[in-house]
């Protein structure tokens, strides 16, 4: 396999540092509010990056963390906190919204079949694990006090900026205008790494610390929660591009200096969503949810297909008309597959088994081209083999793919079969799931001339058919029709 990492600025084959395992991180969502689907993107993308490791025979341990304190409203360490500011605007504890989009966030996941990782963890559960990191780092020279906080010092580092390969805008994430200059900082780039009573004062959670009653900053919980749970070596950490500076730069920044070598060898970043009016984000006051979707009558796993149809590493833009493509893509997908026969007895077809698996791996071996693995869902389909050899490689791919193809397609199924004609009616069924008037309006003529045994006309109006490219299969009760 094939990844492209943020680190080095190139597609590098993926060697873990064990072979029995692999340990993958997740920045996990400040729980202020809903998750948009923007965040949720990477969230999906994350999960194909899982799955297909795990699908490729790896061992995975994920973990995530839950941000609950220490992300202030600038990412540049400046403002109050989100969690506060989310408890005020719905007079609420900042615990109690912690569990409430907590929950929400993964109900959401659940709509989207994005799997829970093994491990997740809510920053405020790792207070210890991160007094012990900042005292080592005060003890080593990397850290520092001033006015009552400690902050990282960038100044003792060889090399400080590390995803220098982004653009200007992406590397400014978090800085607005009108920011307070922090002068307690002895260089522009240092963060701090734990606030104490004397900043914030109206903060709501704080605990005892060698250095005063405070609470940590954001950097620091990824660094706390990932040793933890997954050691001194970490394989893969993945977030959204704006995650890369000044979070993930930071990050790194601590962590190696606290470990004292190499800490993370792959970083996979996942680009925007982008509306016609720019990058969506929560601080506009306006941004897309699931449960907004679902209010709009789309199913969430038409919108991961909309997710997959792109590539991570590429901005992906945000239309209704680029859902609706999506939603009519997934239905008649779902259509074709429940066109096959599920019941068949034949022996799986070994060689189209080896051929269409190839394919797949080729496509999401190289750096997760999800778009390419759709393709192959279609070669699945149209590849000359019979439908139970097909239906369970769609199962398989689908483990991976996350889009309840089989599911679907039985339910399908079922809707079909209820609605099959009784006592002499007649069924007209589109194999894509497409509805069109005019073009039943014609298989009912045709089939009103077959009984009236003009034939001459029938066969008039299956070439009528025909000619707007419309295949018909007579099957018993009625008839079935594609576009070709």
């Amino acid at each position: 396999m094939y990844l492209y990492n943020s680190a080095s600025h190139k597609k590098e084959k993926f060697v873990p540092n064990h072979p029995d395992i692999v340990k993958m991180y997740t920045c996990g969502p400040t729980v202020y509010h809903f998750a948009h689907i923007g965040n949720l993107r990477s969230y999906i993308m994350e999960d194909v990056l899982e799955k297909f490791l795990r699908y490729d025979g790896y061992n995975v341990k994920r973990v995530m963390n839950i941000t609950d304190v220490g992300h202030l409203t600038s990412d540049a360490d400046t403002g109050e906190d989100k969690m506060l500011k989310g408890a005020r605007r719905e007079h609420k504890t900042v615990l109690e919204i912690a569990q409430y989009y907590t929950d929400a966030f993964f109900d959401d996941c659940r709509k989207l079949n994005i799997k829970r990782p093994d491990v997740v963890e809510p920053a405020t559960h790792c207070i210890d694990e991160y007094i012990q990191i900042i005292s080592k780092l005060m003890d080593t020279g990397y850290a520092y006090a001033e006015g009552g906080n400690i902050y990282f010092d960038t100044s003792k580092l060889e090399r400080y900026y590390i995803f220098n390969e982004q653009n200007e805008e992406d590397l400014a994430v978090g800085v607005r205008e009108g920011v307070e200059e922090d002068t307690n900082k002895r260089n522009k780039n240092d963060f701090v790494l734990w606030f104490t009573k004397s900043k914030f004062e109206d903060q709501a959670l704080k605990w005892d610390s060698p250095w005063g009653v405070g609470y940590p900053g954001w950097h620091i919980e990824c660094t706390g929660i990932s040793i933890k749970h997954l050691g001194e070596h970490l394989d893969i950490h993945c977030g959204g591009i704006d995650n890369a500076f000044p979070h993930h730069t930071n990050e790194i920044a601590q962590s190696e200096s606290y470990l004292g070598h190499p800490w993370c060898h792959y970083w996979v970043h996942v680009l925007h969503l982008n509306t016609a009016t720019g990058k969506m984000s929560k601080s506009k006051g306006e941004f897309l949810t699931v449960s907004l979707l679902e209010q709009k009558g789309y199913d969430p796993l038409a919108y991961r297909l909309f997710c997959l149809q792109s590539h991570y590493r590429k901005s992906l833009v945000f239309s209704w008309e680029n859902l609706d493509n999506a939603a009519g893509t997934y239905q008649k997908l779902i259509a074709k597959i429940a066109s096959l026969k599920p019941d068949g007895q034949e022996p799986l077809d070994e060689a189209a088994e080896a051929a269409l698996r190839e394919r797949v791996n080729k496509a999401l071996g190289n750096d997760l081209n999800t778009s390419l693995a759709i393709t192959a869902l279609y070669d699945v389909l149209k590849y000359q083999t019979n439908d139970r050899t097909k239906l369970a490689l769609l199962g398989e791919f689908d483990t991976v793919l996350g889009l309840d193809l089989l599911k679907k397609a039985a339910a399908e199924r079922e809707r079909n079969a209820k609605a099959a004609p009784a006592g002499g009616e007649y069924a007209i069924v589109s194999e894509s799931g497409e509805q069109d008037e005019a073009v039943e309006a014609l298989i009912r003529a045709r089939y009103e001339a077959k009984k009236a045994r003009d034939f001459a006309k029938a066969d008039e109006l299956r070439a009528e058919l025909k000619s707007q490219g419309v295949e018909l299969t007579d099957v018993p009760g009625g008839a079935k029709w594609k576009r070709v």
